[in-house]
């Protein structure tokens, strides 16, 4: 290990914007770099379909769309939470079931914030009497930038670091145990940040714009982003420092993706059955 001073020192703040020293009888908060990047990833998802829909490739109208992003917002917003109680602080929840309902603590898991996408999509569709898959497929290409911000404010909070490194590039985190010893981690936040987010929106995007794989196989594009992103989940999860007790020597992180990789897997086995029935 290289000596203290020679790693950079986490000291971001979690705020865009603090309350002033008058509102703090209220206690501390203001504008949180977390709650921009959701924000920013429902803006740019909602530019997106629009842009999909200019290009004709969504039935959705502008006013359409901005229904589709209610229940997508409140889609990911609650089975984000509901999905972080259950899969990573299930005794907590049994001590107190309440706690779900105690947002201000934080607390969001990506794994229910899919199934919770998923079955906003599903009663939309129904709602809006369309075909689940291909809007499914649509949905797919819009949620990475939703996950690269949401990794970039993980970083930005000094949360999720990684595992202790010698890599020049390591970060003093202050909230890590051993913050004081000098001992720098991985910063995994940005690298998944870019696997998650960027790297599998080029995929989706370009599977999108330039292949015929959203006409020709509906329901596909889905299954190969549920693949794309456990895998980006899966490798990045090897340099995070794990935030709760490991299953069969996995971090949850990478347990549950295996569920989402062998789910995306079995989505594009439909899709491609159902196509070659129509054949």
């Amino acid at each position: 290990m290289e000596t203290f001073s020679a790693y950079w020192v986490h000291d971001l703040s979690p705020f865009v914007w603090q309350f002033p020293p008058s509102w703090q009888d209220f206690g501390p908060g203001g504008l949180r770099w977390y709650g921009v990047s959701y924000l920013a990833g429902f803006v740019t998802a909602y530019f997106l379909l629009l842009l999909a829909h200019n290009k004709e490739k969504s039935p959705y109208d502008k006013e359409q769309v901005l229904n589709l992003m209610t229940f997508q917002i409140l889609g990911v917003l609650l089975g984000g939470r509901i999905g972080f109680v259950i899969l990573y602080r299930t005794e907590e929840l049994f001590n107190d079931p309440l706690m779900i309902l105690y947002v201000w603590q934080g607390g969001m898991a990506s794994h229910g914030g899919f199934i919770g996408v998923i079955l906003a999509t599903y009663w939309y569709t129904k709602k809006s009497h369309q075909s689940f898959s291909p809007v499914a497929d649509l949905i797919a290409t819009v949620v990475p930038p939703g996950l690269f911000f949401g990794r970039l404010a993980n970083f930005i909070n000094g949360e999720l670091w990684g595992k202790k490194t010698d890599v020049f590039w390591g970060v003093l985190f202050p909230k890590a145990p051993d913050f004081m010893v000098g001992i720098a981690r991985h910063p995994s936040q940005i690298y998944a940040a870019l696997l998650e987010g960027l790297l599998v929106f080029i995929f989706v995007q370009y599977r999108f714009w330039k292949s015929n794989i959203y006409q020709r196989v509906p329901g596909r594009l889905g299954g190969e982003f549920l693949v794309a992103y456990a895998l980006a989940r899966i490798t990045g999860e090897f340099f995070r420092e794990p935030d709760a007790p490991l299953i069969m020597n996995m971090s949850r992180g990478q347990f549950y993706s295996i569920f989402l990789l062998l789910g995306g897997c079995l989505v594009i086995f439909l899709a491609e059955k159902r196509r070659s029935k129509l054949l």
